[in-house]
């Protein structure tokens, strides 16, 4: 059975679009080449769904054939990796860490192919973390106090996944998508999900996620990040313990 999230049932009835046989056939242009590898391949496209009382709102199509990812439970045939991102949404959900809306999913078999696809909420008016527009000291981090903002929102979504042991595994600033409020604060969500994993223990998460963030924000000197590490360790002055996880971070840096 596939999974429609229930505030998106009537709109993907309405657009003829609610069960896998009619999304599969859809003919839509490539938001990104396909990518084709792991023996298969995965394809994402954007397209516009009509809202029954006028309007349309915007939604990530992906849909992927044959292209698995192997783990521990399922070391030699593998899963669809959808199936993986689509677990880990639904996990963020519960978990209340911001990241997609979940629209639709499903995964089946046909002509001896393992198929998936999955429907996420466009993330409008969201823009990447490595934009130039959030360069600190740029147009939408302006001064101290917006880049304090700023930090904290994503710290606490940070918090919110290590809390729970879960390791992103590849959150580089074009992963951390950022809205700019009207109230003046900002609005943090998470995406490219397919890596994230649970870890046994959390300073692993930590050190992982800490080091790429970090490590990929270019245009942050040295005195942002070390604020940005004091601020997620939530000390002003670094304990022993979080002075040795800064250099740490500091020699994994330089091996890169």
């Amino acid at each position: 059975m596939p999974y429609i999230a229930e505030k998106w049932r009537d709109i993907l009835v309405f657009n003829g679009l609610d069960t896998h046989e009619k999304i599969w056939a859809l003919k839509a242009d490539w938001f990104e080449e396909p990518n084709y590898c792991r023996g298969g391949w995965s394809g994402v496209s954007r397209i516009e769904l009509k809202l029954p009382l006028g309007g349309k709102v915007g939604v990530f199509l992906k849909r992927q054939e044959d292209h698995v990812t192997r783990s521990m439970s399922h070391p030699i045939k593998g899963i669809p990796t959808f199936f993986r991102e689509f677990n880990v949404i639904q996990s963020f959900q519960d978990c209340n860490i911001p990241s997609l809306d979940l629209v639709f999913f499903n995964q089946w078999k046909e002509e001896g192919k393992k198929r998936a696809c999955i429907m996420t909420e466009e993330l409008a008016g969201f823009i990447p973390l490595s934009s130039d527009d959030y360069k600190i000291g740029g147009t939408l981090l302006p001064n101290e106090e917006q880049k304090v903002l700023l930090f904290t929102k994503i710290i606490e979504l940070m918090h919110a996944m290590h809390r729970h042991n879960f390791q992103h595994g590849c959150l580089y600033p074009k992963h951390v998508f950022v809205k700019n409020l009207s109230t003046g604060g900002f609005d943090v969500r998470v995406i490219d999900l397919e890596k994230v994993k649970k870890v046994v223990f959390r300073e692993r998460a930590v050190l992982r996620d800490l080091d790429t963030l970090l490590r990929r924000s270019n245009d942050w000197k040295d005195e942002d990040k070390l604020q940005f590490f004091k601020m997620y360790q939530k000390e002003n002055e670094l304990s022993q313990a979080s002075e040795k996880l800064w250099e740490k971070l500091k020699n994994r840096k330089k091996q890169h």
